[in-house]
């Protein structure tokens, strides 16, 4: 029985979405979607958490099929997914070999061409050229080097007989990460590839996204890649016909266009209602004149405009019904995330660690002062003992040598770099209950409890869900909401903008820049190193 090998298309590959449609729940979540990528197109995904994103990207690649629409791909895919699952006892070498399954499968029919040529069965010398065609085609016997250069460059695990389940969610990602940049598909889907590269892995991963010859789909929230990268951006979110947009221009093209087409439907919504509220005096003066009776005497011009009232009344019926076939939407406003005031006790140093050190994670000597109002960013490759320092930091690491000293009472905050696994409780009962806790335990006051929409980072519907069936983005903002409400004194962010949208990280650095906290921020996303560039930085 013969394998059918899934061959590159190069020139003619193309992926076409048309007027995809989708619900989950009784809520649209794709409405009217319409894109096309050929070779050299690199189309940007964008929207705030919840508008479809990675819920498009399993329909373009086959996984979730729509409601209505279709989809039609021509060429080889790869598809780099925001949640990587360990697979039973599979070892890295495991996972390269099922990532690179077609070249493997190309180079095995190359060989058999070549046995059969050399055996000079008949036809043999096209199925030879053919072979040779499509394993040329894809680089195949250069792949495995491709992706051992991609494994240094992203920092990622080369020893292919180490178990997955050894390694941390970022490694296995980027071990992935690495086969798909090397495999040589005509299309790349890729899924916030960002989350867990460091500077080294995010120069590596644009420089090859900029020369990939295919065409690729990025859903990102990094603002520095898709300003680097993308040739056009799809805006998820809403506008006043509820279908997506298209923007050329790459990212600027998009920033421009989506502040003109909002501020284009707000304008139309107001000159719609002022016609409205035009209308409806006009009819009420008509219906005035009808009821009263009253008539001046003929030959005046009053008495013309009176006795044309029933007129107008139809006309302004007309026109009224005219306008409710073509009613627009309100411009619902973006959800603006709401910083709670965040204090902490003037001048006293809230936290101190000395010479702080773990073995095999921390192996130099660091120390930290930090009082109210402090900023630091902690900086450097993966691996470098970041994220153990800001455990080491909140107390659920314990250093080896050195030590530890924190304000009594003094409240600390640690956004990690993953959620927690989701439970089928909803958004508001998993924050009301944390919140009822730290009430409970007297570390915060009744006083200071907040409502988890008044914070503005999940709306009412999404807060009345499943954590398990929000968006990786929505769960993220529950994280935030968590640690916020509970008024830390210090923040500790692990890459907090991992899973965030733009808009949000947005307002989240502008608040951090004017919150009363001492905040510590790890992280690589060179947007946020920027806009944080005055921050003193503790480099590992």
């Amino acid at each position: 029985m013969s394998t059918v090998i899934a061959l590159p298309a190069r020139a003619r590959a193309h992926l076409n979405a048309t007027d995809l449609h989708l619900s989950r729940g009784g809520q649209p979540v794709l409405t009217g979607v319409d894109l096309t990528v050929s070779p050299g197109d690199r189309l940007g995904v964008v929207g705030e958490n919840g508008r479809g994103k990675t819920t498009l990207l399993q329909v373009l690649a086959g996984t979730l099929a729509p409601d209505s629409g279709s989809v039609h791909r021509a060429g080889t895919l790869g598809v780099a997914d925001q949640e990587m699952p360990i697979d039973g006892d599979r070892t890295v070498g495991e996972l390269i070999d099922l990532e690179l399954a077609q070249v493997r499968a190309v180079l095995a029919a190359f060989e058999s061409a070549t046995l059969a040529l050399v055996e000079e069965r008949p036809g043999a010398e096209q199925a030879y050229a053919d072979a040779l065609a499509a394993a040329e085609s894809i680089g195949a016997w250069d792949a495995d080097r491709r992706v051992d250069i991609s494994l240094a460059a992203l920092g990622a695990v080369d020893d292919r007989t180490r178990p997955l389940a050894e390694l941390s969610v970022g490694q296995r990602y980027r071990i992935r990460l690495a086969c798909l940049l090397g495999a040589g598909h005509d299309l790349l889907l890729l899924d916030e590839p960002t989350n867990h590269l460091d500077a080294g892995g995010l120069d590596h991963l644009t420089a090859r996204l900029r020369e990939h010859q295919g065409g690729v789909v990025l859903v990102s929230h990094d603002r520095a890649l898709l300003a680097d990268i993308v040739t056009a951006v799809l805006d998820l979110d809403p506008t006043s016909d509820g279908r997506p947009r298209t923007y050329g221009g790459g990212y600027a093209g998009y920033r421009e266009g989506h502040r003109a087409e909002r501020e284009r439907w707000e304008s139309e919504y107001r000159d719609q209602q002022s016609e409205r509220q035009r209308l409806a005096q006009d009819l009420s003066t008509a219906q005035n004149r009808l009821s009263t009776g009253w008539r001046p005497e003929k030959g005046t011009g009053k008495h013309t405009r009176a006795t044309r009232a029933p007129a107008l009344v139809r006309a302004v019926h007309r026109r009224q019904e005219e306008l409710q076939a073509h009613v627009l939407d309100v411009p619902k406003p973006p959800l603006r995330f709401q910083m709670p005031r965040l204090d902490a006790p003037q001048g006293a140093t809230l936290l101190r660690a000395d010479e702080v050190m773990v073995h095999g994670r921390i192996p130099s000597p660091r120390s930290v002062l930090l009082r109210a109002g402090d900023r630091l960013a902690v900086t450097g490759p993966n691996g470098c003992g970041k994220s153990s320092l800001l455990a080491v930091l909140a107390g659920t690491l314990a250093p080896d040598s050195g030590t530890v000293q924190r304000k009594r009472g003094a409240r600390v905050g640690v956004l990690a770099q993953e959620s927690p696994p989701p439970s089928r409780r909803r958004a508001f009962e998993v924050y009301d209950a944390a919140m009822g806790r730290l009430v409970s335990s007297g570390e915060l006051e009744e006083a200071e409890r907040l409502g988890l929409t008044q914070l503005g980072l999940l709306p009412s519907g999404a807060a009345h869900r499943p954590v398990s069936e929000l968006s990786v983005g929505q769960q993220r903002r529950l994280d935030l909401a968590v640690l916020l409400g509970a008024r830390p004194h210090l923040l500790l962010l692990d890459e907090p903008t991992n899973h965030l949208s733009m808009a949000l990280v947005e307002e989240l650095t502008q608040a951090l820049a004017m919150t009363g906290a001492a905040v510590v921020l790890a992280t690589h996303d060179r947007q946020l190193l920027r806009d944080t560039a005055t921050w003193p930085r503790l480099h590992l």
